[in-house]
């Protein structure tokens, strides 16, 4: 018979929960390789085919297929996120740190986040605290205030410099310049720039 010590808990069983953290991330990756390849053929079904499981065990994890697709996105965004917030670095210089840390990590998931759009508008998914979107902001909210702070634009246009850095580094327009034959260094130099001159004319609109 099993006992246990007075006043010590059992150990807890943690294959169900390796388990499924497993699961989880075989249909991430799986969702992620079908963006890649065969974007309109992404499903459920075809995700958890792709993923070795069940369909129903898919929806176990995610009740449906935008839930697993913003799961994706969110991913990626967290790792900029948590790369932005351990970058020592500050004013433009930690801007132009995170934006090449972005444009690298579209090397490798670019492929298939250029396939999600969400049908909400950014600012007000922004207002309305989406869990992707927040995320973004917590991967741009210091880079974007230290350039604010950089060319004094007053904190009042914080939303709306993080509105136009969400416009300017989209990852469809990065991929789009770099098929036109720029370099990836080439085409975040003009993205920095442009985006830094947009800072200011958006802040002196307001006295126009």
């Amino acid at each position: 018979m099993l006992t246990t010590t007075p006043g010590r808990r059992a150990p807890a069983r943690s294959r169900p929960r390796r388990d499924a953290v497993r699961n989880r991330e075989r249909l991430l990756e799986a969702a992620g390789e079908l963006l890649r390849t065969d974007p309109g053929g992404v499903s459920m079904p075809a995700i958890a085919d792709r993923a070795g499981l069940s369909v129903p065990t898919a929806y176990r994890y995610f009740s449906a297929l935008d839930d697993l697709l913003n799961a994706y996105l969110h991913r990626v965004i967290v790792e900029l996120r948590d790369y932005s917030h351990d970058c020592p670095k500050t004013g433009p210089a930690l801007f132009e740190e995170v934006a090449g840390e972005w444009a690298r990590l579209l090397e490798s998931y670019g492929a298939a986040m250029v396939q999600l759009r969400s049908r909400g508008g950014f600012l007000a998914r922004l207002r309305g605290n989406d869990p992707v979107i927040s995320t973004v902001r917590e991967a741009w909210e210091r880079p974007v205030r230290s350039v604010m702070r950089h060319l004094e634009i007053p904190d009042e246009h914080f939303e709306h410099a993080l509105f136009l850095c969400n416009i300017m580094f989209d990852p469809r327009e990065i991929l789009d310049l770099v098929d036109t034959g720029l370099t990836r260094d080439e085409a975040l130099l003009h993205l920095e720039h442009a985006y830094f001159q947009a800072l200011v004319g958006w802040a002196n609109a307001n006295g126009a």
